[in-house]
């Protein structure tokens, strides 16, 4: 059987579908093919990527981790699938780490070929993009913490990602509701009081005269002693 040109190969992926001839073609000539062996990371959490992978067969794990590396499985990448795009967007590393299950070949397309297919930066297509990532990223984070943390680590989390800084202060502003608090990070409302009270006896936030929360000493989400 003839061996399929790249232009044969992207035309097969959805990603490429509204392309034009002359971007296809242009897509095909930048991108380069890789066979990744069993179990092989292709990209690492919270490392630099600059490309954007496409699986022609095979299959790869989306993985997130914790600092004792325990893991969570977020999807099962198979052929047709690709991922990388969100960093080539913002700019950002990846949120998860992707492994290979089985052998796998891929298309890969540098940041500057992929750059060509997108939007001009400055208008409102490429915001939306860029707000759509936002919001995967946010929601990768809230899979990993209620996956991964327990109600101490998940409270601490949502707190640090509230709080804006005020000249070296984090500090979340308004009254914090409870209620609300409890169904971002999947709890009762008593047992993220209980937290919040442990959070204060701690010294780890002050809670102002107007509701304000204060971070004082609060750097990472970890596990704690208390159980749900």
């Amino acid at each position: 059987m003839a061996m399929l040109s790249n232009l044969d190969l992207i035309r097969r992926v959805r990603l490429f579908s509204m392309l034009t001839p002359e971007q296809a073609q242009s897509v095909a000539d930048s991108v380069s093919k890789r066979r990744f062996k069993r179990g092989e990371v292709v990209v690492e959490q919270g490392t630099h990527s600059n490309a954007l992978f496409l699986l022609l067969n095979g299959r790869a794990r989306v993985l997130t981790a914790d600092q004792r590396g325990r893991e969570v499985i977020m999807a099962v990448l198979e052929a047709g699938d690709y991922f990388g795009e969100m960093s080539l967007i913002d700019g950002e590393p990846p949120s998860a780490t992707v492994r290979c299950e089985q052998p796998t070949d891929m298309l890969v397309l540098g940041r500057q070929e992929f750059s060509r297919c997108l939007p001009e930066p400055n208008s409102m297509a490429y915001g939306i993009l860029r707000g759509l990532v936002a919001r995967l990223r946010n929601a990768d984070r809230q899979i990993e913490s209620l996956a991964l943390l327990d109600v101490y680590g998940r409270v601490a989390r949502t707190l640090l990602d509230m709080a804006e800084d005020d000249n070296g202060l984090k500090i979340v502003r308004g009254r914090v509701s409870r209620q609300d608090m409890a169904k971002v990070v999947g709890a009762s409302r008593e047992m993220v009081s209980r937290v919040m009270k442990d959070l204060e006896e701690r010294g780890q936030i002050e809670t102002l005269e107007d509701g304000s929360v204060v971070l004082k000493h609060i750097d990472s989400p970890g596990a704690s002693d208390i159980d749900e």
